[in-house]
C-alpha cells in the first residue's frame, strides 16, 4: 500500500483490522450470519452504508466476512478498496445464483471457473478485445478439493455476471444456457476483473438458489441460513 487511505466512504476500518482473505456474500445480514456463526471471537469493523464488516479466526486464522451488495458497481466498489487500500490478498464471494442447466438442483455447489458478463464494467482494462475474467487457479482447485472432501455436490464452470435482475429480453438468459454457462449472478465478473487489475486473487462459491427455467426456489431466510456447505467450503480455503 503506497498511500493510507483509510477509512474511506465506505468503509470505517482502519488499515490493519480486516484479514488478508475476506469472504463476501452480497447480503450484509449473511456476513453478520457467516461472522458470528463460523468465526470465533469475531469483532465488527464496519456498519457505514449498512455494509457489515467483521474479523475473528477459524481454527486458528484470521479471516474477515464483509457484505459486498447487490450488482458489479457495488462489488467492483468494496473490492477495490479491500484490495488497493487493506492489503487483502483472497476475495471469496460466497453468493446465491440461480440455475441455467438441466439436472442442477437447489443448493447444488457452482464454482465459478470464468464469468462471463454482459456489463461493460472490463472495458477500463482497456484491452484491443474481450477480456475473458477467470478465477484464481490456486483458489479454485483448492475449493474442488475441499468440497469433494465433504462430498458435497459440486459443478466447475462459466457463470453468467448479469448487469439486470428483470431483463425486458426474456431470451437472453436462454441463449447463455444454450452456451454452456451453467448459473447466472450478478457480481463475480466484476470480482475478477478488480482482482486482475490488483494482482490479487479471488474465486467465487455460489449455492443455486433457485432455477431459472423451473422455477424452484428458495426462501429469503433459506438464502440466508442454508449455504451450510458452501462457507465451510470457503473457510477450508481462507
Amino acid at each position: 500500500m503506497e498511500k493510507n487511505y483509510t477509512p474511506t466512504p465506505h468503509n470505517e476500518a482502519k488499515y490493519g483490522e480486516i484479514a488478508k482473505t475476506v469472504l463476501m456474500p452480497g447480503d450484509p445480514l449473511r456476513a453478520k450470519f457467516i461472522a458470528e456463526t463460523w468465526l470465533e471471537n469475531p469483532v465488527c469493523f464496519n456498519k457505514v452504508r449498512n455494509m457489515l464488516g467483521y474479523t475473528g479466526t477459524y481454527k486458528g486464522k484470521e479471516v474477515s466476512v464483509m457484505g459486498s451488495g447487490m450488482g458489479m458497481p457495488s462489488i467492483a466498489l468494496y473490492s477495490y478498496e479491500l484490495y488497493h487500500f487493506y492489503g487483502v490478498e483472497n476475495i471469496i464471494r460466497v453468493g446465491s445464483a440461480g440455475a441455467l442447466q438441466e439436472g442442477m438442483k437447489l443448493k447444488d455447489l457452482v464454482i465459478a471457473m470464468g464469468a462471463c458478463t454482459d456489463s461493460a464494467y472490463a472495458g477500463q482494462l482497456n484491452v484491443p478485445g474481450n477480456f475473458a475474467p477467470i478465477a484464481d487457479y490456486d483458489l479454485l482447485e483448492k475449493a474442488v478439493l475441499a468440497a469433494r472432501e465433504k462430498n458435497v455436490s459440486v459443478k466447475v464452470g462459466n457463470v453468467l455476471s448479469a448487469d439486470a435482475f428483470y431483463n425486458f429480453d426474456t431470451g437472453r438468459t436462454k441463449r447463455w444456457a444454450d452456451a454452456g454457462v451453467l448459473a447466472v449472478e450478478m457480481e463475480s465478473a466484476a470480482l475478477y476483473i478488480n482482482a486482475v487489475q490488483a494482482k490479487k486473487k479471488a474465486l467465487s462459491l455460489l449455492s443455486i438458489s433457485d432455477h431459472v427455467f423451473t422455477g424452484e426456489e428458495l426462501t429469503a431466510e433459506e438464502r440466508q441460513l442454508e449455504f451450510k456447505n458452501m462457507i465451510e467450503v470457503a473457510l477450508e480455503i481462507a
